[in-house]
């Protein structure tokens, strides 16, 4: 063939039309508290670049501040106008989720980021240096500790005012992570949210080698949880064919039409099925922190800011526990007889194993580590029920666990000496004669912790337990008891602690804050004992949002 030929070949496919290429469409209205959420933290991004230095702090107080509260009333609006019942659907091109159990997890990240922000925002607990007041955040996030540049930034006043914008990321992926609704998105999700965290975890002010310890520890296992994650999903893509929830939903209960000839051999194979499941849970139970996936837990909220470690704890959960319900229900409610089993064993040993090695703890934050162990071991107790009242339990549990917990750690900020704060626990003894209303607060949220009734943590322990039980896990439910008899002790003892003993002369401190971490320990407490003594209403709640879109 000649040069000619090949010549009149190419201008003859260029000029034949090649059809139109259909434009995405997206539903922007049910994206609304996502995207306000990220354009948030891009706007934050800029504020880093083009607003001065000493007027950075309050323009990204405000900035975040606004978005989290504007995006929580978009999910109640959305909610509202009957998105979480009636008018729940797939979205963005069967991406996102706007249904029930996404709004009520969505809602509740929101305002527990909101109050986790006031904590950022915290600069009262240390004495100023050189002038200027400082937060729990490093003055320069990228100096070597100890360092003439570090010391030179902290003699200029500066401050990682980047933590706002970096959460606003975080805050973003929470929110995507249990709407997804096929593995792609779950996937970038769970990275979104995964990576700022890594960062916020090395920014400490003090202790800043343990902080950036920390940080590797929890980057390191957590890129192992994401590779077993992504290779679970390229799994479960060559069994399906598909990463779209409803898709593999159909393959697995054998709801298939047509089949494509290359796929055929792969559908019937259930190897590919079970492992890549398998490797999925794997990723998922990395982040809610259940045995034996959780040794990065108790390094990781010792070493971290605690703000950070507060935020962490309470919205991670919760979004890491959203898609976990949304990935065993929606997706696999067909293979409820092969995954149960495993789900029961993960529960038992992760309720036993947080509840005991907590006895052992000498640090409060790697008590309340020890403690998330045993809840998340709680909390899938609502998971394996796999019925209804199972779903809306956890929503509830998730809830208030989130509140209870960000407030524990505003609480731990408050407790200081010279070296910052006074994590140990000898140090906490005499503190309800050194300032009786902190001791107080904190015995309530240790308490709520416990499953003491007229507290939220009874009515979510009594909710899943009784969704556990009438779902045929009544084994399950005494394993449950059992835990938390034993993590009760722990709880009281530092009680006891704090209230029956002696304090010592150089002991610590109580700082006083300014009103943004008193409006978080205020809300925690409000949270804590308005869905003890009165839950009826928001369990109601959790029922009306427990329902997937399928």
């Amino acid at each position: 063939m000649s040069t000619t030929d090949f010549h009149t070949l190419w201008t003859t496919a260029a000029v034949e039309p090649l059809g139109k290429i259909p434009a995405p469409e997206i539903e922007y209205s049910q994206l609304a508290p996502v995207l306000i959420v990220v354009g948030a933290a891009v706007l934050g991004i800029l504020v880093e670049a083009v607003v001065p230095r000493r007027a950075r702090y309050h323009v990204q107080l405000f900035l975040s501040t606004v978005a989290l509260a504007c995006a929580f009333a978009a999910v109640v609006g959305l909610a509202v106008t009957g998105h979480a019942t009636t008018k729940a659907q797939i979205s963005a091109m069967g991406a996102i989720a706007v249904d029930g159990p996404a709004l009520f997890l969505q809602g509740t990240i929101l305002l527990t980021s909101l109050v986790a922000v006031f904590t950022f925002a915290e600069r009262r607990l240390d004495p100023a240096r050189h002038g200027h007041r400082v937060d729990s955040f490093a003055a320069e996030a990228a100096a070597v500790p100890g360092s003439d540049h570090e010391k030179a930034a902290v003699k200029a006043g500066f401050t990682t005012t980047e933590v706002f914008p970096l959460a606003l990321f975080a805050v973003t992926g929470m929110l995507v992570f249990p709407a997804a609704n096929d593995l792609l998105t779950l996937f970038i999700a769970l990275e979104v949210f995964s990576l700022p965290l890594y960062l916020l975890c090395a920014v400490a002010r003090r202790k800043r080698m343990l902080s950036q310890e920390a940080a590797v520890k929890y980057f390191l296992l957590g890129s192992f949880a994401s590779a077993f994650l992504l290779f679970g999903i390229a799994l479960l893509y060559g069994y399906a064919g598909s990463v779209s929830y409803a898709r593999i939903a159909d393959v697995v209960d054998g709801a298939v039409g047509t089949v494509d000839p290359a796929l055929a051999a792969t559908m019937s194979n259930d190897v590919l099925l079970l492992i890549g499941f398998a490797l999925v849970l794997m990723g998922l139970l990395f982040k809610v922190g259940a045995v034996p996936f959780h040794m990065w837990t108790p390094d990781v909220y010792q070493g971290a800011p605690t703000p950070v470690t507060g935020f962490m704890a309470a919205a991670t959960k919760v979004a890491a526990f959203g898609a976990m319900l949304r990935l065993l229900y929606v997706v696999l409610p067909g293979l409820r007889w092969d995954w149960r089993p495993v789900m029961w064993g993960v529960a038992i040993v992760t309720m036993l194993a947080g509840a005991v090695v907590a006895i052992t703890q000498t640090d409060i934050k790697r008590l309340l580590a020890y403690s998330s162990i045993a809840h998340a071991g709680f909390i899938l107790a609502g998971v394996i029920a796999a019925t209804p009242s199972g779903i809306s339990s956890t929503l509830f549990y998730l809830a208030a666990y989130s509140f209870v917990t960000i407030g524990a750690f505003a609480v731990v900020t408050l407790v200081r000496d010279a070296g910052g704060e006074a994590t140990h626990l000898s140090k906490w003894a005499g503190l309800g004669r050194r300032s009786p209303l902190v001791a107080a607060v904190f015995a309530v949220y240790l308490l709520a912790f416990a499953g003491i009734p007229l507290t939220s943590g009874f009515s979510g322990k009594f909710a899943v337990f009784k969704a556990a039980a009438e779902g045929g896990a009544g084994a399950l439910v005494v394993v449950g008891v059992i835990a938390s008899a034993i993590a009760a002790f722990f709880y009281v003892r530092v009680i006891v602690l704090m209230f029956f003993s002696e304090p010592h002369p150089e002991g610590p401190t109580v700082a006083v804050p300014s009103p943004l971490t008193m409006t978080a320990i205020a809300v925690g407490v409000a949270v804590t004992l308005v869905l003890g003594v009165a839950p009826q209403y928001f369990l109601d709640l959790a029922g009306q949002a427990g329902v997937f879109v399928r």
